[in-house]
């Protein structure tokens, strides 16, 4: 039986009680966890074979995954078994710290489980991202250094058409639910795999992982890997991309869903009440999420009111936006003008970081562009993790397209949220911690994750990065950004908002220019509740920190702060709120 979520609080917030503190542990029940922690990863591991070649598993090396509706049913059954399984294990006869672990993976496992009882889990796809766009970052997402991880990209290859024959089918099974994506969101989409059907192989992204020759592979051999990989982008990739246009243009296009929002779907309310507990770790409704946004929108405007003023610009805030959306000294001309620029504002706030943290991560990060394939439909900048398994560093993907809506002023927030302090910062080292590898690589609590991200942005006020008024103007219309967020995206899912009204409510509320503006309500129309998780998680770190400033006044040390946020990984809110309380009592007893 599915248990309620205040269910999951209270196991949640009980696991979190002491956590760091190891108590009397009964033998039999501390083993029983570590077989289910050893059993569900190997089994994390084979539903997610790409990942498992980034981390240095080649057990699956031959294999793109799994993604037929069937599949999603076997591993249901299976997710049930291990929650069956840690159900028997007695709590009181683990450690707190296993307390804990066990929680965390009731809680994810139970979120799948219910997550594939809705019909929307043959949704597939976004706007921004689908089977294709992943195939064509494959050579940057597994090892590619020997001739058995070349072999293994080969048969990756071979391998599409069959993935793509499953989503194809999942895909047509939520046509006839009506589970579909909004037409306008869409529009394009169609585009990002029509640039893909090449004449030349040669000519192919995935033929990249072929330019140069690794010193450890033979010629023949690579004359051999060569041939071959060419020949499966020809005979097996091609066709099968050819496949999915005519299916995408011909049947999905069609049938797009007519006006946006989860609740235009059968149990869309239910659906999206339940991605929203999902991805804030909270109980809150969309009614409650909405309220807030709004309460959080007012407070932002008056303080960007406040910096309108003290700018000495003559006009009011509307009047202000304008002007930054259109001077030309708020932006560059080329597209490596801007990666220059980011790769020095990184560089130099890298030289910040020891001022606020006492823990650095061994794992670097580098500053390259988004793919051109799909940089015009989505966001301003992203990070994809790096993997010190397999020796890839963090990647800081910054938007290169579409210069006159990149604006300079925005760019500190930014490379703060998506480089470090922000994402880099948090997921390297997460990766490094004395964790169960599930925790490591596998749980992504995004309230943790975008909340962090969020709140790292402000982290520039600390060490004065923020020196003109444009500046903090754009650091404050990133905040409001995700505060229209949680208006925007439950106006959308829960109250029937248009398009439009969302375009329309976050123009008049941040500086952000129109096209970026227009692709960020695109994203949250086709990825429901996501971009709820980053105006919680940042309030609830803010809280924390707060708190822990007035209990501990001159003693507070904002160093020792971040890494007890940052210790345990990413975590519900709730065990972050009772680890950092804890961390308060703790540091009051420091000499």
């Amino acid at each position: 039986m599915r248990l309620s979520w205040e269910a999951y609080e209270a196991l949640l917030l009980a696991a979190a009680c002491s956590i760091g503190l190891l108590s009397a542990v009964q033998a039999a029940p501390a083993d029983d966890l570590r077989k289910v922690l050893d059993d569900h990863w190997a089994w994390y591991l084979s539903n997610s074979p790409v990942q498992a070649s980034d981390l240095g598993v080649h057990t699956y090396d031959m294999t793109l995954g799994d993604a037929s509706l069937a599949g999603m049913d076997r591993q249901t059954r299976e997710a049930q078994a291990l929650v069956d399984r840690l159900q028997a294990i007695d709590p009181k006869g683990l450690s707190a710290a296993d307390r804990v672990n066990r929680g965390i993976l009731l809680l994810d496992l139970r979120n799948q489980i219910e997550g594939d009882r809705f019909g929307q889990r043959a949704i597939l796809f976004t706007n921004r991202e689908g089977w294709h766009i992943s195939l064509m970052r494959l050579a940057e997402n597994v090892p590619l250094k020997t001739l058995a991880d070349y072999q293994s990209y080969v048969a990756r290859l071979k391998d599409y058409p069959r993935l793509n024959g499953q989503i194809i089918e999942t895909t047509r099974a939520a046509i006839k639910g009506g589970y579909m994506q909004y037409c306008d969101s869409m529009i394009g989409f169609d585009k990002s795999i029509e640039t893909h059907i090449v004449d030349d192989p040669a000519k192919s992204a995935l033929a990249q992982a072929f330019a140069a020759k690794p010193a450890a592979i033979s010629d023949a051999d690579w004359t051999a890997l060569k041939s071959e990989g060419l020949a499966a982008i020809r005979d097996q990739v091609i066709p099968a991309l050819q496949q999915e246009l005519a299916f995408y243009r011909a049947e999905y296009a069609p049938k797009c869903q007519k006006l946006p929002g989860a609740l235009r779907q059968k149990d869309g309310q239910a659906y999206y009440a339940y991605r929203a507990r999902l991805f804030t770790t909270t109980d809150m409704t969309p009614q409650q999420i909405h309220e807030l946004g709004m309460q959080e929108v007012a407070r932002i405007r008056a303080e960007m009111d406040d910096v309108v003023r003290k700018s000495g610009f003559q006009g009011d805030r509307k009047a202000y936006v304008e002007f930054l959306r259109t001077d030309p000294q708020f932006y560059v001309k080329t597209p490596d003008d801007l990666l220059r620029y980011a790769g020095a504002l990184a560089k130099r706030i890298d030289g910040e970081m020891p001022k606020l943290f006492g823990r650095l991560p061994r794992l670097p990060y580098t500053v390259k562009p988004i793919p051109l394939d799909i940089a015009e439909g989505t966001t301003t900048a992203y990070y994809e993790p790096g993997s010190p398994e397999t020796g890839r560093a963090g990647v800081y993907r910054v938007n290169t397209t579409k210069l006159d809506q990149r604006p300079l002023y925005e760019l500190v927030a930014l490379t703060m949220h998506e480089a470090v302090p922000g994402h880099h910062h948090q997921i390297a080292l997460q990766q490094e911690l004395d964790l169960p590898l599930f925790r490591r690589h596998a749980v992504f609590f995004t309230a943790f994750v975008e909340g962090w991200g969020l709140y790292s942005e402000r982290l520039g006020l600390d060490v004065g990065l923020y020196e003109t008024p444009a500046q903090d103007f754009g650091r404050l219309s990133y905040e409001m950004w995700r505060a229209c967020r949680l208006v925007v995206d439950t106006g959308i899912h829960s109250m029937g908002w248009s398009r439009q009204q969302a375009i329309d409510f976050m123009a008049a509320n941040t500086a952000l220019s129109l096209h970026n503006i227009t692709a960020e309500v695109d994203r949250y129309i086709t990825w429901p509740g996501q971009a709820l998780a980053y105006k919680v998680g940042e309030l609830k770190i803010r809280a924390l920190r707060t708190r822990a400033e007035a209990a501990l006044g001159p003693r507070f040390d904002i160093r020792r702060f971040h890494d007890a946020v940052l210790e345990n990984g990413a975590v519900p809110l709730s065990v972050l709120e009772t680890h950092i309380d804890e961390w308060i009592e703790a540091e009051k007893g420091r000499s």
